[in-house]
Formats: structure tokens, C-alpha cells, sequence
């Protein structure tokens, strides 16, 4: 990858570009002026969710900055009170309305379960597949994946669906890898991208982080950027100021040595959101 723009081929032949901005905790009356700096920072790749209450701020701040529609690439979430065949298919038709497209780049399942310790997740995450599928057939959306999946929510779809899951979104940085299900996804030509790919700002004190990173001349956080990208891994960082922005693009003029990718690859758990695909938020945090 040389800049921002290059782009990783997914599953089915779409070229998902290498680096995106989340929109995750941005809904509030500045969001769309900060989508909009992001847009002039260059961003064209932009994350969002009916969660997050972002979508009408991302069309906002798209129709301001007068960008055409074919030269993004937005990504949506269905909810998890929006999960089932149909109601996940009402959920794509209400981000369409309010994002003001005719279509979605990509479409996730935001996460697994509805609910802590929801038992009949099989048969409700097959079905809710199943109305993705039927999206994705309808020619409106060009891939279609997950979020926050572990290997066995991604076998319950392969071994009773017919498209496999283009990406699996997942919480991913330096001090919470997630080894097993990256490794898994790997195996199953399923790109992996990273939400939180900084650690929530957590990271940016951490000793070691930061001597490797003064070791490149660069910073913890293009660092952790730099970490996903080299593992092959999509990482979507969030900001709100310009200069930040514009320092998270910044990320290809190095290489991380084998040595420290071991080193960052193996460090303690640090940044860690505290929440679980099957047990819920293990310390009241919500993504």
C-alpha cells in the first residue's frame, strides 16, 4: 500500500480502499462539519451504523462538499434490534433514505447476538444472513459482512448460507489482537478491518508504544495504523481535528522491522474496549 487510496480486493472482486474513517460516538451537532473536514482531509472511505446515529450527518456533509456518490465508499450496520430477514431489510431501506443513496458500498451485521446470553443466535443470525443475502442480490449494496463475529458466528453462515461474508469488522489494535479469529479469517478470504484501531486513545502513553514509535519518527497513533495495515488489516481511525486527520493518513513512508511486530504483536492486553460478542459489555462500554 503506498497512500490512503490504495485498496485491498475483497472476496467477491470489490476494491475496499486500505484506510476509512469511523463515525462512532460523532453524533452531535458538530458531526457533520467534522465529517465534512474529514471529506477536505481527503477521506473518501466512510464507516457508519443506525447505532451510531451518524447517517444523516454523512449525507450532510456529502452533499455539502458536492463529492459525487461513485467516488466514495460507505459502509453501514444493521443494529441489533434490526436483526431477521425482514427487518434487517427494513433497516437497509430506512440507512438508504437517510443517507440520500440508492445504494451502499458494504452492509454489515453489526454484531452477533441481540442480546447478553441470547440462546437462539444460530437461526436468528441465519436469517438476518439470509435477507443480506437478498439485499446483496438486489444489486444495492456491492459487499456484504460482519462485525464483531467470532469464528463460530462465521461457521453457524458459511455452513448454512451461500455468500460467504466478505469482511468481518472487529475491535483490533495493539495490546488486543484477536489472534484467533483474525488467523480464522485469513483461512476463509474474509478481509479483517479494525474498529478502534488506536485503542479508544488508550495507547497513546504506552511505553513501549511510544519508544518503537520514536524509533520511526512517527506517532503512537499512525504506529497502530501502520500495525493493522501491515497485517494485512483495514483500519478505520476517528478524529475530529484536521491536523489529527490528516496525521492518521499519514502512514506508508515506513516499515515496522519483524522484531517490533513481534514485540507489538505480543504485548499485554492494553486498550481493550471491555466488550465480548457472546457476553456483552464486561465494563459498561458500548460499540
Amino acid at each position: 500500500m503506498k497512500d490512503m487510496y490504495d485498496a485491498f480486493q475483497l472476496n467477491n472482486g470489490v476494491e475496499n480502499p486500505c484506510i476509512g474513517f469511523g463515525t462512532f460516538k460523532a453524533a452531535d451537532s458538530k458531526s457533520a462539519e467534522i465529517i465534512r473536514t474529514a471529506i477536505d482531509a481527503g477521506y473518501r472511505y466512510f464507516d457508519t451504523a443506525s447505532f451510531y446515529g451518524t447517517e444523516g450527518y454523512l449525507a450532510e456533509a456529502i452533499k455539502a462538499s458536492g463529492i459525487k456518490r461513485e467516488e466514495l465508499f460507505i459502509t453501514s450496520k444493521a443494529w441489533k434490534t434490526e436483526m431477521g430477514y425482514e427487518n434487517v431489510k427494513k433497516a437497509f431501506e430506512k440507512t438508504l433514505e437517510t443517507l440520500e443513496t440508492d445504494y451502499l458500498d458494504m452492509y454489515l451485521i453489526h454484531w452477533p447476538l441481540p442480546e447478553e446470553g441470547y440462546k437462539d443466535w444460530k437461526r436468528l443470525d441465519i436469517e438476518t444472513w439470509r435477507g443480506m443475502e437478498e439485499i446483496y442480490r438486489s444489486g444495492r449494496v456491492r459487499a456484504i459482512g460482519v462485525s464483531n463475529f467470532l469464528p463460530h458466528h462465521i461457521e453457524n453462515l458459511l455452513q448454512n448460507c451461500e455468500i460467504r461474508p466478505a469482511v468481518d469488522q472487529i475491535e483490533f489494535h495493539p495490546g488486543y489482537t484477536q489472534e484467533m479469529t483474525v488467523q480464522y479469517c485469513k483461512e476463509k478470504n474474509i478481509q479483517v478491518q479494525a474498529w478502534s484501531p488506536i485503542g479508544r486513545s488508550a495507547l497513546l502513553n504506552h511505553e513501549m508504544l511510544m519508544e518503537i514509535a520514536d524509533s520511526y519518527g512517527v506517532s503512537v497513533a499512525q504506529l497502530c495504523i501502520h500495525y493493522a495495515l501491515q497485517r494485512g488489516i483495514i483500519p478505520l481511525p476517528k478524529s475530529s481535528t484536521i491536523e489529527r486527520m490528516k496525521q492518521n493518513q499519514d502512514v506508508f513512508g515506513f516499515e515496522i522491522s519483524k522484531e517490533d511486530m513481534y514485540r507489538i504483536g505480543t504485548m499485554a492486553q492494553a486498550g481493550w474496549s471491555g466488550l465480548h460478542p457472546d457476553f456483552g459489555s464486561i465494563r459498561g462500554a458500548s460499540k
